[in-house]
């Protein structure tokens, strides 16, 4: 498995595969090729079909220049993979250079043609083989984590939970209404307020709401945040853990080491199986953002790495088949609800987790292992290219 930082990297949303992946390539593209003056970008599958939506040819013109830049929405030609991009330089009229690249989620490229480049980090292949190390040594999930990408993690962790927390106070200060066609307004403000006669436990519901629906807004709008393990299901773990840290009043590096377990859950899933929604629908950003978010409340809470693997299996299992059909292509229905509703839903695996511990009988690679295969089964219109679901049905008045 590789480092950390491609499960948590920090960029513009609305969209990891979609925004921060192409920007990536453009960037990439643009330190190989410096001497042309003019470039072609040919979009392919997901890309194609909801790259306006996602803001892709505004991400890619900011790195090439919007002037000289042609962008090609190719929506009939299908790829191997569904976030294809085609990149042609050109001097003059006469092609100096190609590349394609594949945004395969979270903001990671793979270039056609090329070995990756990036070193494996952690000897481990799954679940199994980090915990049973972790376990042989008599040590915790996270302390894995610094052994081998080092101390220097932390630091990189703290950052990346400092750019959390910015993004849920933006959100909650926001108002108004979300860039696009949609016309959604913003609403964590109003959830963030307080309710008259509110249960105590309507009131835990909201908070957590609030957070989620902040985060995924900026998201929306194309704010800075970060991938967890994507764009599009950004609110979900930093929800959890601003609540949890104002609540409990863990420290820090507890939410540290909480984010290192998650991070390392995020890992697995992407070495075996995709965060990608257009490759393996939404199950596999929110379905693995709430398998993330119970396994960083379990550790938070001390749970033993076999609770910590439950809660992180209750929490992928029960998104199995979710499917990805954002409307018009924006991260926006119902990509934001669906945010608050995970953040929520990780919380209730986790306790699920305390109290049956010990009688499981799937493990959590065999979730992932089938996360995948259902991806797989799920027919393209329902991952990520507004073909179909809500996005077929909704009709914008």
């Amino acid at each position: 498995m590789k480092s950390l930082l491609n499960v948590y990297r920090t960029g513009r949303g609305p969209s990891s595969s979609h925004s921060i992946g192409p920007e990536r390539a453009a960037a990439d593209f643009l330190r190989r090729y410096p001497q042309a003056d003019k470039f072609r970008i040919v979009l392919y599958g997901s890309l194609a079909l909801t790259g306006k939506g996602h803001l892709t040819d505004a991400a890619i013109c900011s790195v090439l220049g919007e002037g000289r830049t042609q962008i090609v929405f190719d929506k009939k030609t299908r790829q191997n993979h569904p976030n294809t991009m085609d990149f042609y330089a050109l001097e003059g009229d006469k092609e100096c250079g190609f590349l394609r690249y594949i945004s395969v989620g979270g903001g990671n490229l793979a270039v056609d043609g090329e070995e990756e480049k990036e070193q494996e980090v952690y000897p481990f292949a799954n679940f199994a083989e980090w915990r049973a190390y972790c376990d042989g040594k008599g040590i915790p999930l996270c302390r894995a984590v610094y052994e081998f990408e080092g101390e220097d993690m932390r630091g990189e962790l703290r950052a990346v939970w400092h750019t959390m927390r910015q993004a849920i106070g933006r959100g909650l200060n926001g108002e108004g209404v979300l860039p696009g066609d949609l016309q959604v307004m913003r609403k964590a403000k109003k959830l963030f307020a307080p309710v008259e006669r509110e249960q105590p436990e309507e009131r835990e519901k909201r908070l957590i709401a609030s957070y989620a629906f902040a985060s995924a807004e900026e998201n929306a709008c194309g704010g800075t945040v970060v991938t967890a393990p994507t764009c599009g299901a950004c609110g979900v773990l930093p929800a959890v853990l601003y609540y949890l840290s104002e609540r409990e009043g863990f420290s820090e590096e507890q939410i540290i080491d909480a984010l290192a377990v998650a991070g390392m859950v995020g890992n697995v899933i992407k070495t075996n199986a995709s965060v990608s929604g257009a490759e393996a629908g939404c199950q596999a950003e929110i379905g693995s953002a709430t398998a993330m978010a119970a396994a960083a409340v379990s550790a938070l809470f001390g749970a033993s790495s076999e609770e910590i693997e439950y809660a992180a299996e209750i929490a992928l299992e029960h998104q199995l088949g979710l499917t990805c059909d954002p409307v018009h292509g924006y991260v926006q229905i119902p990509c934001i609800e669906r945010n608050a509703v995970a953040a929520l839903r990780a919380l209730d695996s986790a306790a699920i987790a305390k109290i049956l511990c010990g009688t499981r009988k799937i493990s959590f690679d065999l979730i992932v292992e089938t996360m995948y295969k259902t991806g797989k089964d799920i027919n393209e219109r329902y991952r990520e290219t507004s073909e179909g679901g809500l996005a077929a049905s909704y009709r914008v008045c």
